[in-house]
């Protein structure tokens, strides 16, 4: 039978933030955050409330309102079979909702914000949440990076001690500001992509041109495709792969974007 706990604690008072650390102590497995299902550092399933475009479609994801949404994880936790798992919400409705809506069974402890963190702790994560905006996902970044690319999202690496018999461990988090915490919309467009990869075929030796870029802007991220020339008497795939290279860096750097693919068609050599 599986035990559930159940952490609550109002919006921006670092729930997410605190919920690796619990989870530990509790050697529970499994945590439901904001219409995700995490286990350990990977999501199994679910969409993420921090992609929706306003507060209303935030709350209605986290509470698995969707039935697409209810359905996959319900068939994920049948498969799983968790023995423990940690249930977060903003209040003591929420997570009753959530345990129900799932069919997760009777909770076994509940916990609040206020008696895992200090007053400074709460403090300090309303203050970020309400000046900046910075939102918590319990898992690190690589993990959710494809769900998020356009986002701004960064990774939050903290070292931890479980007490004296555990050795130190690195807990990592990501921090992301979602479309309804924005004062005002962000657009970057494709023209800009396009002078990046200019940009950066102009600092490689051995490019001579590229041309007729295309850009496609999936929900996980940038395809990129480019016909380029290249110097007679370089070898090419090694400047093809480093042109790929620095295309990535440069734009995931700068644009907060996620690089599915970048397709370079060689189309002739020149001699210079």
């Amino acid at each position: 039978m599986m035990e559930v706990y159940v952490l609550v604690g109002s919006s921006g008072t670092g729930k997410s933030f605190q919920s690796i650390s619990l989870a530990k102590k509790k050697k529970i497995e499994y945590i439901i955050d904001d219409g995700l299902l995490i286990k350990g550092n990977r999501v199994l399933g679910g969409s993420s409330a921090k992609r929706e475009k306003s507060v209303m479609g935030a709350i209605k994801r986290a509470i698995f309102v969707e039935d697409a949404h209810r359905k996959q994880v319900m068939k994920i936790l049948e498969r799983e079979k968790p023995s423990k798992i940690l249930v977060l919400g903003t209040s003591s409705k929420m997570v009753e909702s959530i345990v129900d809506t799932l069919g997760l069974g009777s909770i076994q402890e509940w916990i609040f914000i206020e008696d895992i963190s200090t007053k400074d702790e709460i403090k300090t994560a309303r203050r970020y949440r309400a000046k900046e905006g910075k939102h918590i996902i319990p898992v690190p970044t690589f993990e959710i990076k494809k769900d998020f690319s356009g986002y701004f999202l960064n990774p939050l690496r903290l070292l931890r001690s479980f007490g004296k018999e555990d050795v130190n461990d690195w807990e990592e988090r990501s921090v992301v500001r979602p479309t309804f915490s924005y004062m005002g919309k962000y657009y970057i467009s494709n023209s800009v992509i396009e002078d990046l990869v200019y940009y950066v075929a102009n600092k490689i030796i051995g490019i001579c041109k590229v041309n007729n870029i295309k850009i496609e802007n999936t929900n996980s991220g940038l395809l990129i495709e480019m016909d380029t020339r290249i110097v007679y008497g370089n070898p090419i795939k090694p400047i093809v792969e480093r042109l790929q290279e620095q295309i990535k860096i440069e734009i995931e750097g700068m644009t907060s974007f996620n690089i599915i693919a970048i397709n370079v068609n060689v189309r002739n050599l020149v001699i210079v």
